[in-house]
């Protein structure tokens, strides 16, 4: 107000006058007058102000306190705005919140059931049928006797038993120990070249030629063969020999001798061979391939334990023979462990299935296929796509029966599977 004040009060403002009408005499006629003077008002005027004087946009500088008024201002007008349109908001919120409820809901139900197995009602004369299969599958997984015990010794030799201690006594462990080279054979097991060779214990050969897996034990491999039951040990940073002797339950002097030992002290990275000593259980176990994996490698859900439960198909209450997972039509399943396929084929009960003979007395059954992969006779390797996943025989959806039988009784999935 002041700038246009100023404006107006100057004299250049009143001179300017001048350029808004076309003489300077003022006509006696007021109308004529009045109607130059608003004729003059409209007409363009090439008029620029004169130094000292110009027109710029006004500029805000950018400080904090105009940045929050900012802020301040926009939660206000949204405070404002929430108010106002509360209710419309609030509808729109929770249909947006019952429309993603609704939608998992559904998603989750046909998944579930397309990956559920629940209770099935037969004809009482039917539940005959499960007894008949798992007599067949008693003959079908056959009575081997293991050829070792868990600890590796071989059969009729046990630890502790009159006949083992008759052996391990009569050898005497005052003289180096020595190897001898063997080539493998066609049908060789490492139990067979253990007993060839008067020793005991199947962990010596596994340890001293640091047999990663028998299973893949191949004719034309070349083993070393020492004079006597032991085991390599790689000695450690802090190791001593007390430490080593306690540890692994053997005698010192025959540590000392079997090894021609002069000196007590240790390298870290020197190699011993302990006498009489053998692998541990789990050791064993990986290098004898007995580590089961599971049967399906995809997203799955345990639907069945092994053990007493209801029976989804008589609905009573029974041992179910094996553990369930539940997972859709088509996923694939793996051999558990590598070994022969003994059989295939299909019956009311378990539909499609395939069974495994792993030696050792393992073997392993996989039912409710919708389709068979696996070749009767064949090998498989542990791993190995067998068939895939279905809900043949009595099943209420699709899901893997899975079976374990060791030495011809069935046993807990659970306690081979890593």
């Amino acid at each position: 107000m002041e700038i246009i004040s100023f404006v107006q009060d100057s004299p250049r403002s009143k001179s300017s006058r001048l350029f808004f009408s076309k003489n300077n005499t003022r006509k006696n006629n007021n109308n004529n007058y009045y109607k130059q003077e608003k004729s003059a008002l409209f007409t363009p005027i090439n008029y620029r102000p004169s130094e000292g004087f110009a027109i710029s946009k006004v500029k805000n500088p950018l400080s904090i306190k105009s940045l929050f008024y900012s802020v301040g201002q926009g939660v206000s007008e949204a405070q404002r705005f929430i108010k106002e349109y509360f209710k419309t908001i609030l509808f729109t919120f929770l249909s947006l919140a019952l429309s993603f409820f609704v939608a998992t809901f559904i998603f989750k139900t046909a998944e579930y059931k397309q990956n559920h197995t629940g209770p099935l009602v037969i004809h009482n004369e039917d539940s005959s049928d499960i007894e008949i299969l798992n007599n067949l599958m008693a003959s079908l997984a056959l009575d081997n006797t293991l050829e070792y015990d868990e600890n590796g010794f071989i059969s009729g030799l046990v630890k502790g038993t009159a006949e083992n201690q008759a052996i391990t006594t009569s050898i005497s462990y005052k003289q180096p120990v020595t190897y001898q080279n063997y080539k493998v054979k066609s049908g060789d097991t490492i139990s067979g070249i253990t007993r060839k060779f008067g020793l005991s214990n199947i962990s010596t050969l596994i340890s001293v030629n640091d047999i990663g897996n028998v299973r893949q034990l191949a004719a034309g491999q070349k083993l070393k063969i020492p004079s006597y039951d032991g085991i390599i040990y790689t000695v450690k940073k802090g190791d001593s020999l007390d430490s080593i002797v306690k540890a692994n339950k053997i005698d010192l002097e025959s540590l000392l001798d079997v090894n021609e030992l002069s000196s007590e002290t240790l390298t870290a990275g020197q190699q011993l061979f302990l006498p009489g000593a053998s692998l541990d259980s789990k050791s064993l176990k990986t290098a004898m391939g007995d580590k089961f994996i599971i049967p399906i490698a995809a997203k799955f859900r345990w639907s069945s334990p092994y053990g007493a439960r209801i029976d989804p198909i008589a609905g009573v209450k029974s041992f179910h023979t094996g553990t369930d997972m539940a997972c859709p039509t088509g996923t694939p399943i793996l051999a558990s462990m590598s070994g022969k396929v003994i059989a295939t084929g299909e019956n009311r009960v378990y539909g499609l299935y395939v069974i495994i003979d792993h030696g050792n007395g393992y073997q392993t059954l996989y039912a409710h296929m919708s389709k068979i992969i696996a070749t009767k006779g064949k090998w498989v390797s542990q791993g190995t796509r067998i068939g895939l996943v279905g809900s043949t025989g009595y099943s209420t959806g699709p899901h893997l029966h899975f079976t374990v039988y060791k030495n011809g009784k069935m046993i807990n999935p659970m306690s081979v599977l890593k």
